[in-house]
């Protein structure tokens, strides 16, 4: 197992430990995006958006202010939501139909959040540094979604 699949199984155990117990879904949202602001280097901001009719609504978040809403369909963030696919981009700017919500934001991964076929929301996670997110971050963060999607 490589380092890095290492620290993602770690930071999976760590999220199934906050989640336990806790029946509020906005409480586990706001401590699972301190734990990714915590574990993740180079990284400028992380949370979760919440699906509300066309839109994606801000949720908890660790970083600077963000956009409140996201119409479904539109930016990184809307077009997984849409799509129902992970959004790994190298270069933010290059991305048609980017939403700057922080200019300091140059690469960014954007993961769905199932209960079975129904996507409620997504995981957004932005970094300062050109392709942050590689192959490895998108296997392992796709599988830390997958592990505590059940216990949101």
């Amino acid at each position: 197992m490589s380092e890095k699949a290492a620290f993602y199984q770690s930071l999976t155990a760590q999220a199934r430990a906050l989640c336990e117990g806790e029946p509020n879904r906005i409480a586990k949202l706001a401590n699972l995006s301190a734990l990714l602001n915590l574990a993740l280097e180079d990284i400028n901001w992380v949370g979760f958006y919440l699906c509300e009719q066309d839109n994606l609504v801000v949720g908890p978040f660790q970083g600077n202010p963000a956009c409140v809403r996201i119409p479904m369909g539109q930016g990184v963030c809307g077009t997984a939501a849409a799509s129902g696919q992970v959004q790994r981009v190298a270069n933010v700017h290059e991305f048609s139909g980017h939403i700057a919500c922080d200019s300091a934001s140059n690469s960014e991964i954007v993961l769905p959040l199932r209960d079975g076929d129904n996507i409620w929301g997504v995981l957004d996670i932005d970094s300062p540094r050109y392709d942050r997110f590689d192959e490895e971050d998108e296997a392992g963060l796709s599988q830390w979604v997958a592990a505590v999607q059940p216990l949101l």
